[in-house]
């Protein structure tokens, strides 16, 4: 507990200086500047620790807030650090692109009062100052069992298998068919939520720990899985989910009308300079766009367009505000950024002959709740309009789309092509082939970087049980 029991009240909550908009649409860097050694102790001092941390238990990784709030708040750096890894194998990463707003932050006792303490930023802070002053993981004691284990996917579900694996003295080799580690993390986030250099800075970090990556490798058609199979103790399936999921009504086929991801990729591969055919740049320099899609992802093309100077971004969602499921903070960017939003209105057809020239929509209204509690959108009888757009990205999540030796190793999936894994403790995330694991979004859908890397680790330690180390 603060050493200061009023300091919450004392101290209010301040985040981190943020760029103004009419700076930071100029460019595709970082907007966020970083606290402070006093700053991050002042804040983390507001911290009451309450009897039950309900901040730990909203975390999909159940990270130890309070404990390490407290060792920042004494200058305990280096152990901070070391606390924060034993339940997050990618914080740095985390403390940029969860968000906290739904998470941890949302569940702090002073939320309803005096503003939450600055989980995020803190946990941002903790692992970027500690490798700055030359922290890294103690792997004095780690021997090597003489076990390797192959992990298929390079995104946070594989990185973070790995990291568990490798502390364990076990030999993680991880294979990916980009050019660098991160998956999305490198080529579907955009660099202005996450620095290409803080993902280059976890691999400098797992290379360290004795992580092997073999990228520009894609399995099945560079390697056979039946090889990787036969030659590793374990394998490990993080694959995530790259399959655009489609809206289902007239014109989605016309000019103009882009999934999210692609284009996504095709902007951080111009940023990287990366050659990408498959994956080119699309650049909507005085375009109209309009953006279908109210998640994270729909921010995140939001925001590009208006970094590649859009003349107007539009961003149509069929729920109200309230009910979006991304950041409030993405959200709020957007807005500041720009963006213009239309919210309760449902997109029916994409209007053009060949080419897009606009989108039309209804309003809706909310209705009863859906099996997942959330409330159905239902139409309303004329109320049809027509919104301009040049461009259209469409932004509706993504499904699974597993290879073909998926099937041929007896690999179950459920009925919408998810990996079936085990959910009992003993071996958790062990699929019906048991020398065969998976996690992250191949296994519960397309979800959050912090719930692959929960998914990431507790499959680690399921295939150390199986390895019998």
């Amino acid at each position: 507990m603060s050493k200061h029991p009023l300091q919450f009240i004392e101290i209010p909550r301040k985040d981190p200086e943020k760029e103004i908009p009419e700076v930071r649409i100029k460019h595709f860097d970082e907007i966020y500047e970083s606290y402070d050694g006093a700053e991050a102790a002042a804040q983390a001092g507001r911290c009451i620790s309450c009897g039950i941390p309900y901040c730990e238990w909203k975390c999909p990784v159940h990270n130890y807030i309070p404990n390490w709030l407290e060792l920042i708040e004494e200058g305990r750096l280096f152990e901070a650090a070391d606390l924060s890894h034993q339940t997050n194998s990618l914080p740095e990463i985390c403390g940029r692109v969860c968000p906290q707003d739904r998470l941890c932050e949302d569940a702090c006792t002073l939320n309803n009062g005096v503003g939450s303490v600055s989980i995020g930023n803190i946990e941002k802070y903790i692992t970027d100052e500690a490798i700055k002053q030359g922290w890294r993981p103690d792997m004095e004691n780690v021997k090597s069992t003489g076990k390797r284990v192959a992990i298929i996917g390079a995104g946070p579900a594989g990185l973070s298998a790995a990291d568990v694996l490798a502390r364990a003295g076990v030999k993680p080799v991880v294979f990916d068919s980009y050019s660098e580690i991160g998956g999305l993390l490198t080529f579907g986030i955009p660099p202005f939520k996450l620095n290409k250099d803080v993902v280059k800075t976890r691999r400098y970090i797992l290379e360290g720990m004795g992580v092997e990556f073999i990228l520009n490798t894609h399995i099945g058609k560079d390697k056979s899985f039946s090889s990787i199979y036969d030659e590793f103790d374990a394998v490990f399936v993080g694959i995530g989910t790259y399959q655009a999921i489609s809206g289902g009504f007239h014109g989605e086929n016309l000019e103009g009308v882009y999934p999210a991801l692609p284009y996504l990729i095709g902007n951080v591969n111009e940023e990287l300079s990366i050659d990408d055919s498959e994956n080119p740049y699309i650049d909507f320099k005085d375009k109209n766009v309009v953006v279908l899609g109210g998640g994270d992802t729909g921010m995140d093309c939001n925001r590009t367009a208006i970094r590649q100077g859009a003349s107007s971004v539009s961003c149509i969602y069929r729920r109200n505000e309230d009910s979006m499921p991304g950041s409030k903070q993405e959200v709020r960017n957007s807005k500041e950024e720009g963006v213009n939003f239309l919210f309760n209105k449902q997109p029916i057809e994409i209007m053009g002959k060949r080419k897009v020239t606009g989108v039309k929509v209804t309003e809706t209204r909310l209705g009863n709740p859906d099996e997942s509690g959330r409330r159905i959108p239902e139409t309303i009888a004329n109320t049809e309009e027509i919104i301009d757009a040049d461009v259209v990205i469409i932004a509706f999540g993504y499904l699974p789309n597993t290879p073909n030796w998926v099937d041929d190793f007896n690999i179950l999936k459920k009925s919408n092509g998810c990996i079936k894994v085990a959910t009992e403790k003993n071996l958790a995330f062990q699929t019906s082939n048991n020398k065969i694991f998976a996690g992250g979004d191949a296994v519960r859908g397309s979800d959050l970087v912090v719930t692959a890397v929960y998914e990431g680790r507790e499959a680690a330690k399921s295939m150390i049980k199986f390895l019998e180390i």
